[in-house]
């Protein structure tokens, strides 16, 4: 392909098929892209705008194209094309993730510990949730403020309530308590951080994202620590559940991206009575459905 008719915006892999999709997010959530200096960002955001004005800088090659567009589509939001915050982004999802989800399962013993990572990961979730929101849809300041307090009660009430039913329990079901805690969060924050559209997959994407590693990991640590090995490194435990979650992670986070297209389409009939009025009053019935993004 001519680097002059290169199309910027098409999608490098078929993104109608989960294959596709996955190769699309394992691209973008490259966790060294996250290292960029905000220059060397801005520079791959001017090069994709001077693509789709036409005026390409000679000597540009594709991968070059590529490339660019690789970072600009993990740095800078899709609807508004401002650039997202550092923690917020889906390239940051690997480091953020391992390390306070390692943290929760390593602290999952004590009430305060439970309650203060509890905290700390529900206030990394609704920054990561506001950061990918679908931005065509306003939301206010206050909106912001009872998710994340709803989230937070929510996951705190789940943990800490959990905590105390399974002190008789097996120690591996409390092990699990963590995830339950962010699972339930989940269903609250989402809906209520993002409004109306794409909310269901997105909970179902996010929680397919967090499951493998909390759920399959406290096994293995259960098994692990009956070692003498493992009993003499306790000090150690923490970073080992980290980096573990890390492996989860590197594959999870685009596969749970992958779930789901991210251009979806919903019927005019099926939207906010205000916005179906404005779209009926301007096109009539020539529209019938409308196309979004849905966010991650």
């Amino acid at each position: 392909m001519a680097v002059s008719t290169f199309d910027i915006d098409a999608p490098r892999w078929d993104q109608s098929t989960f294959m596709g999709r996955l190769k699309h997010f394992f691209n973008i959530t490259d966790c060294t892209t996250a290292l960029l200096p905000d220059s060397r960002l801005d520079e791959a955001k001017l090069l994709v705008e001077s693509c789709r004005a036409g005026s390409i800088p000679p000597g540009t090659t594709e991968e070059q194209l590529h490339y660019a567009k690789k970072l600009y589509d993990s740095a800078f939001h899709p609807d508004t094309g401002d650039r997202m915050n550092l923690i917020g982004r889906m390239s940051f999802q690997v480091p953020g993730g391992m390390a306070i989800t390692g943290a929760m399962l390593q602290f999952y013993r004590t009430v305060p510990a439970v309650v203060f990572w509890q905290w700390v990961n529900q206030s990394f979730n609704a920054l990561v949730n506001y950061t990918n929101r679908n931005a065509a849809s306003p939301i206010t300041p206050k909106q912001i403020g009872v998710a994340y307090v709803t989230a937070t009660g929510t996951a705190l009430a789940t943990a800490v309530g959990l905590n105390l039913y399974t002190k008789k329990a097996p120690p591996l079901v409390a092990r699990w308590v963590p995830f339950a805690a962010v699972a339930a969060a989940n269903c609250v924050n989402i809906p209520m951080m993002r409004q109306q559209k794409g909310i269901t997959q997105v909970v179902i994407s996010r929680i397919t994202m967090a499951a493998p590693g909390m759920i399959i990991l406290p096994i293995i640590m259960q098994r692990l620590e009956k070692y003498k090995f493992m009993q003499r490194i306790t000090y150690l435990h923490g970073p080992i559940q980290v980096m573990m979650v890390g492996v989860f992670l590197v594959f999870m986070v685009p596969a749970a991206c992958s779930l789901f297209p991210q251009r979806c389409s919903m019927a005019v009939s099926k939207l906010e009575p205000e916005l179906r009025d404005s779209i009926m009053s301007r096109y009539g019935e020539s529209v019938q459905h409308v196309y979004f993004n849905k966010g991650l």
